[in-house]
């Protein structure tokens, strides 16, 4: 049985956009066509959607999600290789909260510096990004 590019979609919860989308970056490979053009998703398509939705939602970009593929559909692979890269992605994650974190903390100073200003001719957000 195959699936319309609507169904597929809805399936996973995701846009038929982010179906063509994921065709065109060849992260799910192209299906064929009936004779009106529509296209035929095989079932096993909708695995591969999920599969690609979750590791996004895992903050993977979708060069490493490319290799987190083919590394699942070698049975061969080693769990090492995936280990090495959501390890990675760990670091980046920690790095980019250390990063919101100042910037929090920026912003918070120069609001609470707002509260003892009146006009924007001296507010001292406007002044930090001039």
């Amino acid at each position: 049985m195959s699936l319309t590019i609507g169904s597929l979609a809805k399936a996973v919860g995701v846009g038929v956009e982010t179906v063509r989308f994921y065709e065109r970056e060849k992260l799910i490979p192209k299906p064929p066509r009936t004779r009106s053009g529509y296209r035929q998703y095989p079932e096993d398509t909708v695995d591969r959607v999920r599969f690609i939705r979750l590791a996004k939602e895992l903050g993977f970009t979708l060069a490493e999600i490319r290799e987190l593929l083919a590394l699942r559909v070698n049975p061969r692979g080693n769990c090492q290789a995936v280990k090495r890269r959501a390890e990675a992605k760990v670091v980046e994650m920690e790095d980019k909260i250390n990063q919101l974190e100042r910037i929090k903390s920026v912003l918070g100073k120069l609001v609470h510096a707002c509260d003892e200003r009146i006009d924007t001719g001296s507010c001292p957000i406007l002044e930090s990004l001039t």
